[in-house]
């Protein structure tokens, strides 16, 4: 008979925290390790900017089924790219042992692993993070775990659709029962604003034409949330046809989104991301135990894009996408 589905991933998993216990045991008494268990562009370019921040960093990579293993050929093309060699640059004093797990799969290995030391879980979706949080290893008492979101706030959202379309107040969305928590984060960062937020609830797929029916006569901009309708393409791409057809501009957290038809976005990119978890890390691995668990930070700073095509079709005559960074950067 087969083996049913959960107990697979269960047994995956743990197979993936044996063999990331062993590598990891046999590397370095102290240093950084970059954890990766994909090979997603935006993860690889975070990885490489992170080590060229932070030389001395280990990078092992976790295959599916497989133990994670130095990646000697990544550190031959890095150091090549930066003109030096990475073994060289280590210091005879080594920093706090600290593990960053790069993406979901990742961050989960880590987890199921277990351990004492620092580990901060970087380059993870809002939806990504919800999907952690249930998990007791995330809060163990006593271990400093740093969480560092691939999106902006939403107060830069916010910001960014004001600075676009100023005095324009009712803002659309149509939420999921995942994206709750992000509601209510999005809710916290409209009070005060005069924000007027116009929600329609999509239990199902089938539900998001009527839901997008309803909400769009009363909303001036729609923004889509990196939930479950922000992560399907299929379901992205039908707000973006009915915000255009009623003329409603959308505005949502990712580059795609915006080249698929969206206004604009606040977005973060891998190189200020490996930054972030850089100024992150130190922290960290520097912090005593009372650090609350976890630490959690929106990607900072936010930088614009916009779609000129899509703006010239609403009639909107926008600033420059620097103009805009440097706006986001101003309300801060």
């Amino acid at each position: 008979m087969p083996v049913c589905s959960p107990f697979r991933q269960r047994l995956r998993s743990a197979l993936l925290g044996l063999a990331l216990l062993a590598s990891l045991g046999s590397a370095q008494a102290a240093g950084w390790t970059v954890l990766l268990a994909d090979d997603a562009p935006g993860h690889a370019e975070f990885a490489r900017e992170l080590r060229v921040a932070q030389p001395s960093a280990e990078l092992l990579r976790l295959p599916a089924g497989a133990a994670p293993e130095p990646a000697e050929a990544e550190d031959e093309r890095t150091a090549a790219n930066v003109g030096v060699r990475t073994r060289s640059l280590r210091p005879t004093a080594m920093p706090e042992r600290l593990t960053v797990a790069v993406g979901a799969a990742a961050a989960r290995a880590a987890l199921d692993r277990g351990g004492s030391e620092p580990l901060l879980l970087a380059m993870l979706s809002r939806l990504d993070y919800e999907g952690l949080r249930p998990l007791p290893a995330l809060r163990m008492p006593g271990r400093r775990i740093g969480v560092l979101l691939r999106e902006p706030s939403f107060a830069d959202q916010l910001a960014l659709i004001d600075a676009v379309l100023p005095g324009r107040r009712r803002l659309g969305l149509v939420a999921t029962a995942e994206s709750e928590p992000m509601l209510r984060e999005l809710q916290r960062a409209a009070a005060g604003g005069e924000w007027s937020l116009q929600v329609e609830q999509a239990p199902d797929a089938l539900s998001l034409a009527g839901a997008l029916r309803a909400v769009l006569p009363r909303s001036e901009a729609l923004l889509v949330l990196p939930d479950a309708i922000g992560s399907s393409q299929a379901a992205t791409l039908a707000v973006l046809h009915a915000g255009a057809s009623a003329g409603v501009p959308v505005f949502g957290s990712n580059e795609g989104i915006v080249r698929s038809g969206a206004l604009a976005a606040a977005v973060s990119t891998p190189a200020l991301l490996a930054r972030q978890a850089q100024a992150m890390g130190r922290r960290l691995a520097a912090a005593g135990g009372s650090t609350p668990v976890p630490v959690v930070e929106s990607a900072s700073p936010a930088v614009a894009r916009v779609n000129p095509n899509v703006a010239r079709s609403l009639g909107l005559a926008l600033p420059a996408e620097q103009v805009l960074t440097e706006r986001l950067a101003g309300q801060r």
